[in-house]
């Protein structure tokens, strides 16, 4: 890209951008199942509204633009009361749910850190189903990740295990509430009642429940407790931008009291500027979201989101039993939210996403991690209501095509030349080549993608990582 000398036409500007998305998903249809959390065009139109309104203020400074504060902490007293938290709860608004896992993973190092100094590298524990985003965390700010499996057919955390890998430089036990890939709330109370005992924080990962779930139970569905009327519990994360259909980036991280909360807090006078205290990871950014997340909430209002989450309840109910029906399927298990999970024993599921993708659904595949299989994963969301039928139609038939679809010879090579190969030893020309075999090159994906899946499913979890982190390297080069 080159700056043209007299710059570019509004039209010539937008027709440009038009081309860049040409080849995103169409989710704006109602067949996407992932990413995009859609409310409507009405709703829309007024989040990006507010966004726009307040583009251009900064939430660098909160006593600049007092404004921002404002809405910051009628946001956070929002969730507080939301999650049954009392008059002591305190939050901030962040960009989204990795934002605010690492800010409660640094609230912990940091307050444990003041009282237990002789703790040098600090170990928070994860069970298999926790979110990538706490092993972000863990590597940005050196805690060690202690990693146990989960129970295998529930898929919710082994408070057993959790117990027996606590060690004494252990600060931290997480739960979700509920679990990205299966749905489920883990148990929370035990896994908080544990985290007293012995001295630890607590905290609930409900990113993606933490709006919903209330809204299931006043429905009568049996969610169990996971908010601050849980003893034990220190901190949540609970997203805007996915189940409360806000504009991206939208979060919340809410801890039991300020106590807590200080140690989530960057201040810095050791230079020669402005001092800077910022309550949450950026410095600069815009109140676009901030504003956006606050006129969505108070649009669609309590009855709006009530029956939002009636509807999709239904859809979600439709969908698992329908997935029960199909031959050669089954549910991983049974999801407490609407996040559903599937997999096939004699079919490869890699083929299914590639089928159903082809004809214009966007459903999500998941490789195989510890005791949980390759699957595919559903996030049901409002503008997917109505699709149920077609939905599990179209599975069907692509299940029936799966079936005879043969494994790739990428595949079949790979799972040979792995018998004798030493993979901490692979180098990144090795992934580049393995990549060209498979059909990717300059970081364009082919349009079929199960035998980059099932190449990706044979490697142990360490190298998909540095196979995916060659490719991304590669992928954002020069144009």
């Amino acid at each position: 890209m080159e700056l043209t000398k007299e710059g570019m036409t509004r039209e010539a500007i937008f027709d440009r951008l038009a081309e860049f998305r040409r080849n995103d998903i169409k989710w704006q249809d109602g067949r996407t199942y992932g990413y995009v959390f859609d409310p409507g065009s009405e709703v829309m139109a007024v989040g990006k509204a507010a966004y726009n309104e307040f583009l251009s203020e900064n939430g660098l400074d909160f006593t600049v633009f007092q404004s921002l504060l404002r809405l910051e902490r009628e946001l956070a007293a929002f969730g507080a009361r939301h999650l049954r938290g009392d008059d002591q709860v305190v939050g901030n608004f962040t960009s989204g749910g990795t934002e605010s896992i690492i800010l409660a993973v640094k609230a912990a190092r940091d307050g444990y850190r003041s009282t237990h100094p002789h703790i040098h590298v600090p170990e928070m524990i994860l069970p298999a189903t926790a979110h990538a985003a706490f092993h972000k965390a863990a590597h940005y700010l050196g805690v060690k990740a202690v990693t146990v499996s989960v129970d295998p057919q529930t898929f919710r955390a082994d408070v057993k295990k959790v117990k027996a890998a606590i060690t004494k430089n252990t600060i931290m036990i997480v739960g979700s509430a509920p679990s990205y890939a299966h749905g489920v709330v883990d148990p929370i109370a035990d896994l908080a009642a544990l985290a007293q005992e012995k001295g630890l924080w607590m905290h609930t990962d409900a990113c993606m429940g933490g709006f919903l779930l209330p809204y299931f139970r006043r429905l009568g569905e049996p969610v169990p407790d996971f908010d601050f009327t849980v003893p034990g519990v220190t901190s949540i994360s609970v997203d805007l931008h996915k189940y409360a259909y806000t504009p991206k980036g939208a979060s919340l991280i809410l801890y039991r009291n300020k106590g807590y909360r200080k140690h989530q807090i960057f201040a810095c006078s050791g230079w020669i500027g402005y001092t800077i205290v910022n309550n949450a990871v950026q410095s600069s950014k815009s109140g676009g979201p901030m504003a956006a997340a606050w006129a969505v909430l108070n649009y669609i209002g309590d009855d709006g989101y009530l029956d939002i989450a009636r509807k999709k309840l239904a859809s979600v109910k439709k969908i698992a039993e329908g997935i029960g029906r199909i031959d050669g399927l089954r549910l991983v298990t049974h999801p407490d939210m609407s996040l559903i999970s599937f997999t096939a024993d004699e079919v490869n599921v890699f083929h299914i996403v590639d089928e159903m993708n082809s004809r214009g659904w966007y459903i999500q595949p998941s490789l195989s991690f510890d005791n949980s299989p390759a699957h595919i994963h559903l996030s049901v969301n409002a503008s997917n209501v109505g699709w149920e039928d077609e939905l599990l139609k179209n599975l069907a038939e692509c299940v029936d095509i799966a079936r005879n679809l043969p494994e790739g010879e990428l595949v079949g090579l790979v799972k040979e030349s792995l018998k004798g190969m030493d993979m901490a030893a692979i180098s990144d020309s090795d992934i580049m080549n393995l990549m060209a075999a498979a059909g990717v090159s300059d970081g364009v994906l082919p349009s079929r993608m199960a035998d980059i899946n099932g190449v990706l499913d044979l490697l142990p979890a360490r190298v998909r990582e540095t196979v995916l982190t060659v490719f991304v390297n590669d992928m954002f080069t020069q144009l």
